[in-house]
């Protein structure tokens, strides 16, 4: 079975983050003094777990077998077809429209990429000896699969999530409660992602000598970025061979939402060696760039939040300012180091789309290939769809549908003025 830990890709990229933590001038950790021994014991034992066959094994076994991986590919022809019939004339008369393919990553067992990196993180926790996990959700998506893996393993979990969150995904607070989880409503700042990851910093501080924080995002102070990254690289690679597979070579351009960024990086990594394969990375754009959005690249600055260095959306006086979005997932005020990262060095294109590029994207998904998305990849159809437009017809765009939109059924029906 292919290696999903590691890989013998090229490595000019990939040699990031340095032994500090740093990708570029973003990363590194900055935590409390209680934290840093369990940091650093964190950092070890994910050193040595690449390196354990015994470690690997297990994890491609819960991969293959208890999450469902490998994921599809899948050719979304009606969509290419309706993009083509909107398309623009290239200059010789030739129509316009690039073939769309979807890594179908809502199809994994709760329904998101989110449970790649928490089967990595219930391993790592349970050699460290931890009985006790805790973990922050925003959309629930992390929250679901950090409930399912404790079911899995027998441990007990706490859960922080944002009250407005909690409000907004009801169904996924359902799921977690089902699944033995704690839910912790949080209902300081705007009483969402951000709050919910302070609160949890907050416990695991006040709690290190027997729990395990299992964050979700790639983000937080290093090693989290990496380790997220790698465990989510499965997303990556399988799509790489199963187009190697299908069609003979690789995509022209990789596509998707960008929140923290752990489903972008996943499907990002394995390609960034790949001069010919353009990235690009979607913010949620909210009302709009010139109003309230969540498009920390786009509108924010470097600075210090969560235990690392990226851009943030900041007032003037360096106060975190709240982000917005239709979807829960994408409303963090920051964005993961490397992402940050990609972004300065020019490797990675960055851009967003609003809540109703958003909830449009949806619908059109939903009509043309008979799937509901998650909200969070909606923002990436969006963009995909004007991309392919401007494209040649033997041209490739892959992108990552990263979650299924079950638990969105219930905003999106309030934002279209439907009672259910």
């Amino acid at each position: 079975m292919t290696d999903t830990i590691t890989s013998d890709l090229p490595n000019s990229y990939r040699t990031q983050p340095d032994e500090r933590g740093h990708f570029g001038q973003f990363g590194g950790r900055y935590v409390s003094e209680t934290l840093m021994p369990l940091i650093l014991d964190l950092e070890r034992e994910y050193r040595a777990a690449k390196e354990d066959p015994a470690f690997r094994e297990q994890f491609e076994d819960l991969l293959e077998h208890y999450v469902g991986r490998p994921s599809p590919l899948y050719y979304a022809e009606r969509l290419t077809d309706e993009v083509r019939r909107n398309a623009p004339d290239g200059p010789n008369g030739e129509k316009r429209g690039a073939q769309i393919w979807f890594k179908r990553d809502e199809l994994n067992h709760t329904g998101a990429h989110k449970i790649n990196n928490c089967i990595g993180q219930i391993l790592l926790a349970i050699r460290m000896g931890k009985t006790r996990i805790i973990a922050e959700t925003g959309a629930g998506q992390h929250g679901v699969a950090t409930a399912t893996v404790c079911a899995r393993f027998g441990l007990p979990c706490v859960i922080y999530m944002g009250a407005t969150d909690v409000e907004r995904q009801q169904p996924n607070v359902f799921r977690m409660k089902l699944l033995g989880a704690e839910v912790v409503p949080v209902k300081a700042g705007a009483a969402t992602l951000k709050d919910a990851m302070n609160e949890a910093l907050r416990d695991w501080v006040a709690n290190v000598h027997d729990t395990f924080y299992i964050i979700g995002t790639a983000a937080g102070p290093h090693p989290y970025p990496e380790l997220v990254r790698d465990f989510q690289s499965v997303i990556g690679r399988e799509a790489r061979a199963q187009l190697l597979d299908r069609v003979g070579r690789l995509p022209d351009v990789c596509v998707a939402a960008i929140g923290g960024g752990s489903n972008a990086i996943g499907l990002f990594h394995p390609f960034l060696d790949d001069k010919d394969v353009a990235l690009l990375g979607v913010e949620a754009a909210g009302h709009g760039l010139d109003k309230e959005h969540a498009a920390s690249l786009a509108g924010g600055a470097p600075g210090i939040l969560h235990g690392n260095k990226t851009y943030l959306l900041q007032d003037e006086d360096g106060q975190i300012t709240e982000g917005h979005s239709i979807s829960a997932g994408l409303d963090y005020p920051g964005i993961g180091p490397e992402h940050a990262w990609l972004r300065d060095i020019g490797r990675v294109e960055y851009t967003s789309a609003t809540d109703r590029d958003a909830l449009d994207a949806f619908q059109l998904l939903c009509r043309t290939e008979g799937i509901i998305p998650a909200l969070e990849p909606s923002h990436a159809i969006a963009a995909v769809v004007e991309r392919a437009r401007e494209m040649d017809r033997d041209r490739i765009v892959l992108c990552n549908l990263c979650g299924r939109g079950d638990k969105d059924i219930f905003t999106v029906a309030k934002a279209l003025g439907v009672e259910i």
